[in-house]
């Protein structure tokens, strides 16, 4: 973006801290309008002044749904049908805005947040143009405070696996921890992190078991799902893996490494 930038004659100021000096920098710009992508921290009065028009935030879904720092993956965490990008005004409150513009994105319940990232970034890009385009033209809308959600910063530890949870949980779990933290459980005492996964049918979740299984079990496989693991409500079927420092795995792969799959746990001390 920088060399894009350079390379059309703009001017790139990247400061440390929106010091003195840098506010010094932006006003002999004479800067109209400040847009805002993916800036986690906040502006403060004397530099929002520096802008005759205000300042414009980009944010990753419908607001006020999923204000804060994750979006994308809270939505893929919620199970949405839908999603999208919205132009806000800058406000005080994160997120919080009037409503210059936005656009949805329909979800199939197959996106990571690598990928819906990809496309956001993509459909943004265009949004923003035409709202910078007709600026003057669009009248904020006030968000609806009272349907407002939250995400929160997402740490290494939210890609732990609960196996109490339901299939359907841990699967949107797999999707909106990729490409960071994982899902990750562990397996005889290695960490293991799970890339694909899907709930299954009644007739592949029998992988074979006689009865009732604890939460974490490997019931067997399934040449379509792959390995089939009980969990709290329902059967998840892993079908892509990765061991620490290596290579991801196809869940076939990983079983010509390991003996006796069928029967052990996923999950427990590591």
């Amino acid at each position: 973006m920088k060399r894009a930038a350079l390379e059309l004659g703009l001017a790139v100021l990247q400061p440390d801290r929106l010091d003195g000096r840098s506010r010094e920098e932006v006003a002999a710009l004479s800067p109209d309008l400040l847009v805002v992508v993916a800036y986690g921290h906040i502006f403060g009065p004397k530099f929002l002044a520096l802008f005759s028009k205000g300042a414009i935030n980009l944010h990753p879904s419908l607001l006020p749904r999923h204000r804060g720092p994750s979006p994308i993956a809270a939505a893929i965490l919620a199970g949405d049908a839908q999603t999208g990008i919205t132009v806000q005004r800058l406000a005080l409150e994160v997120d919080a805005g009037p409503i210059l513009k936005a656009v949805s994105i329909a979800l199939t319940g197959r996106e990571t947040t690598s990928s819906l990232s990809e496309t956001v970034a993509g459909e943004g890009a265009t949004l923003l143009a035409e709202v910078c385009r007709d600026f003057d033209r669009l009248a904020p809308t006030p968000q609806d405070d009272t349907k407002a959600t939250h995400s929160r910063l997402i740490t290494k530890d939210d890609g732990l696996v609960d196996w109490r949870s339901s299939a359907e949980v841990i699967e949107r779990m797999v999707r909106a921890y990729i490409p960071w933290p994982h899902a990750r459980t562990t397996f005889r005492g290695t960490e293991l992190h799970l890339l694909e996964a899907s709930p299954v049918g009644a007739s592949a979740a029998s992988g074979g078991a006689t009865g009732p299984a604890p939460p974490g079990k490997v019931l067997g496989i399934d040449t379509r799902e792959g390995i089939l693991v009980q969990t709290g409500n329902g059967v998840l079927g892993v079908r892509t893996l990765q061991l620490p420092s290596k290579k991801p795995l196809h869940w076939k792969d990983f079983m010509n490494g390991v003996r006796d799959l069928a029967g052990s746990t996923f999950g427990g001390p590591r």
